[in-house]
């Protein structure tokens, strides 16, 4: 369309009296009157203006500085020029449809390459001052007007609900400044204008208007397109966008392609999955916040433990704690943080001394969450079990009356601090008291946690079946599987050991094959060596070894995909602890079916996994046994428990093979088996010889007790663990 001019090129001082004479007309709804105005073509920017704007009665200073600054540098406002002003009028006042309409009247395509060319030859003239250039086709200020127009016309059709329009619309912008300035915007570049605040407000909007239009890789490529190209963003904006752009990638559900590596630097790291750039997204703003550069968003930091907890970056996390400033996290939320971060790594004793320190009297001897940590902790291990009890009646007492939730997990962890300090008890008559008040901790905890934590339920599952009451503990086993729809292998794990206790094999075996069904392929380990093992306790031993054969062969599988991935060390270690326990399994199969030659061709593999291991020791002790070589077997037996003093089945072994020697005292030999018994306190085969040696010492009492433990306890004993 033609470009008729508004006005032509008297005196500056006439130009700017005319132009306000025609925006105050234009407010008011009235006419020019034939001798104040320049003659001028009825043209469609005129109809659609003088239209929209007749019920306006204010005026708008800011539209007519901007046209002036335009007329000043070209001597004219052209079509396109005048229907960006007065659609912003419209816009301000707001009429959004009215607005619309005004904008879509503008044909940005015919003046694209003059605003090209005024951007290129502005950032020329920018760069070399003492150079002369043609005049540019149009003034910057023009083109100011021209972008903004197309800026609030995609906040008006965003308005309206036509995201998708008003995505295409923002991207124009970027694109003409992009294919302008390809290197980037030079520094206060446009400060003379409005273009620098319209640029960053369509880089801030683009990636928002594609995530409300639901093209979320779309967004994606608005965002890399931010952050990688140069927009002179200033910090705060820049950090939204990063901040917006990890929340989305972290939370959006879908896995997204890695950024070109174009993009990258040499030897940068390249982030391989959304968690991984969303991770490296906030440990950027969280450096800026420690270096003052932008201020303290707590948010960061609650998004960043999130992506490097899920991510297994504990360690990552416990760095950031580390290094921030004191006046932007309390000290006793990070000793808090650090805690939970050390306690997930398996670092135990660190993480129990931080809540000691957070937990004394000059920090907070009250905080709940601090002491509920502290209780679970100990509960881990039977020298702190008792420090566990105490954690968990401070949290109980600090909770009365509040939170219903809390206290249920409270009693939870004083149940698990009782049941372990039970298990270190010296009588019995200790042992029964604790394992009773642990049961009644973890049934308060289920009522309080109205049966809804799966934790709960599977505790009081291990702790009923650990004392027997089998049916109770199936009757939990199962509420667990269906409260985790049956998604977790723990769960079928310890229903099918609760039948095994029952002697219900076949039933168990059929939990087994409906958990495999249920589990991933390479979930699948600990699923077949546990129907390996029930099916050795029906005599199926040539079944057993083809499951055993299968499951060497798909740990084979993962070590060979496994191998290629850095990241999966937790994986590398469960896989080769199972393949190593596989073949020790397969070796007492052989040494029981006087298979000798096969035993130890096993046992040749596990020692290629790990020649220091208690297990092979103790197999390697039992087929030197079952030769007739009880010295040799001896000091196999000797060098696991150098290993691992606590390997419960190595210590009854030394016993027997002693009193096989017939050279040490009957003492000697009770103090390895009351050892064993003070690790594993149902051990059939502990109880029995101790029984033995009760019965050539002659003590008759003594005898029937350990017989009668050892005949109850074989009645129930499951195919593997309980806990």
């Amino acid at each position: 369309m033609e470009n008729d001019n508004w006005v032509n090129k008297p005196g500056k001082a006439q130009k700017s009296l005319k132009l306000r004479k025609m925006m105050k007309c234009f407010c008011s709804g009235e006419q020019l009157q034939i001798g104040d105005m320049v003659p001028l073509p009825d043209s469609p920017a005129t109809k659609d203006y003088r239209a929209s704007v007749r019920s306006s009665r204010a005026g708008d200073t800011g539209n007519i500085e901007e046209a002036e600054s335009s007329l000043r540098e070209s001597g004219a406002l052209n079509y396109e020029e005048a229907r960006a002003l007065l659609g912003r009028y419209e816009y301000q006042k707001g009429n959004i449809e009215a607005a619309l309409h005004v904008f879509e009247g503008i044909d940005i395509a015919s003046v694209t390459t003059k605003m090209k060319v005024t951007l290129a030859k502005r950032a020329q003239i920018q760069k070399r001052r003492s150079q002369k250039y043609d005049t540019p086709p149009m003034s910057i200020h023009a083109v100011s007007l021209l972008l903004e127009a197309v800026f609030l016309k995609a906040k008006s059709l965003q308005a309206l609900g036509r995201f998708k329009e008003a995505a295409q619309s923002c991207t124009v912008i970027l694109d003409i400044v992009e294919s302008s300035l390809p290197e980037g915007l030079p520094e206060n570049f446009g400060a003379d204008c409005k273009l620098q605040e319209t640029l960053s407000n369509a880089v801030e909007l683009l990636p928002q208007l594609w995530i409300l239009a639901d093209a979320p890789k779309e967004a994606i490529m608005s965002y890399r397109r931010a952050l990688l190209r140069q927009w002179n963003l200033d910090v705060q904006t820049n950090a939204k966008i990063k901040k917006e752009f990890a929340i989305f990638l972290l939370f959006s559900g879908n896995e997204y392609n890695p950024p070109s590596l174009r993009f990258q630097m040499d030897s940068s790291f390249v982030p391989r999955t959304n968690i991984e750039e969303a991770i490296l997204l906030l440990m950027i703003l969280l450096r800026k916040v420690t270096l003052q550069i932008i201020e303290w968003d707590p948010s960061i930091f609650d998004h960043l433990s999130y992506a490097l907890s899920i991510s297994g970056g504990l360690w990552a996390l416990a760095n950031q704690v580390e290094e921030l400033l004191p006046r932007n996290i309390d000290l006793c939320e990070r000793h808090h943080i650090l805690a939970l971060c050390y306690y997930g790594e398996g670092d135990n004793f660190t993480a129990l001394n931080l809540l000691r320190k957070l937990l004394s009297s000059a920090e907070d001897p009250t905080c709940v969450p601090g002491l509920l940590l502290a209780s679970r902790i100990c509960a881990e291990s039977l020298e702190c079990a008792e420090d566990g009890i105490n954690f968990a009646r401070r949290a109980i007492e600090s909770l009365q009356g509040r939170c219903n939730h809390l206290m249920g997990v409270a009693n939870y962890v004083l149940g698990l601090s009782l049941s372990a300090q039970s298990r270190a008890a010296m009588t019995d008559s200790e042992r029964v008291r604790m394992q009773s008040e642990a049961l009644q901790s973890l049934e308060s905890a289920g009522r309080l946690t109205k049966m809804n934590d799966s934790n709960v339920i599977y505790h009081l599952c291990v702790e009923n079946a650990e004392q027997r009451n089998l049916d109770t503990a199936l009757h939990y086993a199962r509420c667990f599987v269906e409260l985790e729809g049956e998604s977790t292998l723990k769960g079928w794990m310890l229903w099918a050991r609760v039948l095994s206790a029952q002697k219900k094999f076949p039933e168990a075996e059929t939990v087994i094959d409906e958990a495999v069904d249920q589990s991933g392929k390479w979930d699948q380990g600990t699923l077949l060596r546990t129907k390996a093992k029930l099916q050795i306790a029906q005599g199926q031993v040539k079944n057993a070894i083809g499951t055993y054969v299968q499951l060497l062969a798909d740990l084979q599988i993962q070590r060979k995909i496994f191998g290629l991935e850095e990241n999966l060390k937790k994986e590398k270690d469960f896989n080769r602890t199972m393949e190593l326990e596989t073949w020790h399994d397969l070796a007492s199969i052989y040494i029981k079916s006087s298979r000798w030659q096969d035993a130890e061709f096993c046992l040749s593999k596990s020692e290629a996994i790990s020649c220091y291991s208690a297990s092979r020791l103790y197999i390697a002790g039992l087929l030197h046994q079952s030769k007739g070589l009880h010295k040799a077997a001896l000091t196999d037996y000797t060098n696991a428990l150098a290993v691992d003093p606590s390997h419960v089945p190595s210590l009854i072994s030394t016993a027997v093979v002693l009193r096989q020697l017939g050279n040490h005292s009957p003492a000697t030999l009770m103090s390895y088996l009351r050892g064993a018994l003070r690790l594993d306190r149902t051990n059939v085969a502990a109880w029995h010889n101790l029984g033995l040696i009760y019965k050539e010492e002659g003590s008759a009492m003594e005898t029937a007790e350990c017989f009668e433990a050892a005949w109850f306890l074989e009645e129930s004993e499951p195919i593997e663990p309980f806990r």
